[in-house]
């Protein structure tokens, strides 16, 4: 075989070994992809150190970014036939070679992570940069990182956010009209009912209006929380213990003059058997304490203590009266 063809079906090896390293990341892998890479292997004994090389680069990729980003720029600079002389240089040149086949398809999908969580159900998740997210219960979110930002769209519910600190890449927080910019802290947001809150634990964060919102932009410190309905133009900005709001991350549900028909929303959330009010003067009562998540009627027993309430079960679940006998 001569040495041009010898070089041919090295490149083509190459290329097929980057076309798998790239689609064995695909979410939707399914059976027959995994047979067919496993009778590409079993084809020749160079396309397993094919594939190896390959995918040694893809996993040096995040630690080399930027070289290989200017490695990729001369590639593309350089004439078919000096692309050959590349090939004779040894391994280091097939690397780059794979390299070149396979970054521009991995950089041009950032995959989007999806995180849910039911009723009563917590998760923590640990991203890719080192942040990590404490989701509540009833929680829908989203993750996509890049090389140019962090980015989580929260759809509904609860999580705290410690992010790890990277100047270059923003962390970006989009819930509903507005977006939060971080670099490196720790903080809790909420968007539940069209209502969106924000409380900063450690760091500073930067709440925005959305792309095309008209309003001002608010910077929050460590002990402040901004309260905004979504679709209005004014926030609130007000003094809050952190630990507090953070509270629910370890079972429990601070309340300061917080009206009952939220207490149970949130209730309902960390429970399988709903609760409901239907006295609209009981729901907006205000109460004020700590609430334990431990069992449901526990639970009961303990806002009764705080609200002059009586539950009465149902073939729906638990109905929140006015206990006139309290009163009394």
């Amino acid at each position: 075989m001569s040495q041009a063809r010898r070089y041919a079906g090295n490149e083509a090896r190459l290329e097929a070994a980057a076309d798998w390293v790239v689609r064995l990341q695909a979410a939707e892998l399914d059976l027959s992809d995994a047979l067919a890479f496993d009778a590409w292997l079993q084809a020749a004994p160079d396309n397993a150190r094919a594939y190896d090389q390959a995918l040694a680069v893809w996993l040096a990729y995040g630690r080399h970014a930027g070289e290989v980003a200017g490695a990729l720029a001369a590639r593309a600079a350089v004439r078919p036939d000096r692309r050959r002389l590349w090939f004779a240089a040894g391994a280091a040149a097939v690397a780059a070679t794979v390299a070149v086949a396979v970054l521009p398809e991995i950089g041009s999908r950032p995959a989007t992570q999806l995180y849910a969580t039911g009723v009563g159900e917590h998760r923590t998740v640990r991203l890719a940069d080192g942040s990590t997210v404490d989701l509540d219960a009833a929680t829908r979110l989203s993750v996509t990182l890049d090389r140019s930002g962090r980015h989580v769209a929260l759809a509904e519910g609860e999580a705290v956010f410690d992010v790890a600190h990277d100047a270059r890449r923003p962390f970006l927080i989009a819930a509903g009209d507005r977006t939060v910019r971080v670099v490196g802290t720790q903080f809790d947001v909420r968007r539940r009912d069209g209502r969106l809150s924000v409380t900063v634990a450690r760091g500073a964060v930067e709440v925005r209006p959305a792309a095309g919102v008209q309003g001002a932009a608010y910077r929050l410190h460590p002990g402040q929380r901004l309260d905004h309905r979504e679709g209005a133009p004014d926030v609130r900005i007000a003094p809050v213990d952190a630990g507090e709001v953070l509270g629910w991350r370890s079972g429990r549900l601070v309340y300061r003059d917080q009206p009952l028909g939220d207490v149970v929303a949130d209730l309902n959330r960390q429970f399988a058997t709903p609760i409901r009010i239907d006295d609209p003067d009981l729901a907006s009562l205000p109460i004020s304490g700590v609430l334990v998540l431990d069992d449901q009627e526990a639970v009961i027993r303990r806002l009764a203590l705080l609200v002059p309430i009586r539950a009465v079960r149902s073939d729906a679940g638990l109905i929140l009266r006015r206990d006139s006998a309290a009163g009394s």
